[in-house]
């Protein structure tokens, strides 16, 4: 499969048939995911491999929350769980907001549950100085997550990076059995898409790619 295809072709997918997926393609997989770049090539990483009703169950639980205040402040207009611009909705609001479906129920009926986790002890989160919300730190995990997706495209399977379930990390961490310095960095719902979309849409280059500065003028494609 061409490499441009498979990276113009991966989507976000949260439909699934209810196809079993076996440990010889997780492993294959994971297999070509694990050559992802890590900070010091330290591969911080552990994947669970989640396929119990009851434990796909309780990760869907523990989305809600964070789904409902999701929905809530999408549907007043705002960029959800931003750390820049604060929420104007209160908690009413978002205690009477109903859950989308899609932000949850792929847990249960993915076929199977990655938890992508990264050893916080062995990552080097040199932003964690400033004022700011830190990334650095995910520079040696996400790579690796998304490697897993593209990698799954080759074998005909789909899923997404979600997040919703990871702000109530604590009772993950126990229903997972995780070390405190063991952090989720996401879950991914992994089977095989009702449809296969190869149209997505995304901004152009030149909308988010300039010259030397912020402000500078913008990449042009070539005429």
């Amino acid at each position: 499969m061409d490499l441009y295809h498979v990276m113009r072709t991966t989507f976000a997918a949260r439909e699934f048939l209810p196809d079993p997926i076996d440990d010889a393609t997780l492993y294959r997989i994971l297999d070509n995911a694990r050559f992802a770049p890590s900070g010091g090539n330290r591969q911080g990483w552990h994947v669970i491999v989640i396929r119990e009703p009851a434990t796909k169950a309780a990760i869907a639980e523990a989305a809600i929350p964070a789904a409902r205040r999701y929905a809530a402040q999408v549907a007043a207009g705002e960029n959800p769980w931003n750390t820049i611009v604060p929420t104007a909705i209160t908690p009413q609001q978002i205690a009477t907001t109903p859950v989308p479906p899609q932000l949850t129920e792929p847990y249960r009926q993915a076929p199977v549950l990655l938890a992508v986790c990264v050893d916080l002890s062995v990552v080097a989160s040199i932003d964690q100085e400033l004022q700011r919300i830190g990334m650095a730190s995910g520079a040696s995990i996400y790579p690796f997550a998304w490697n897993i997706l593209l990698a799954a495209r080759n074998e005909g399977l789909g899923g997404t990076l979600t997040t919703m379930p990871i702000a109530r990390e604590p009772e993950l961490q126990a229903l997972l059995g995780l070390p405190p310095h063991i952090a989720i960095a996401t879950i991914v719902t992994l089977g095989r898409p009702v449809r296969q979309l190869t149209r997505l849409r995304r901004k152009p280059v030149e909308a988010f790619t300039t010259h030397e500065r912020f402000d500078g003028p913008p990449l042009q494609p070539p005429s």
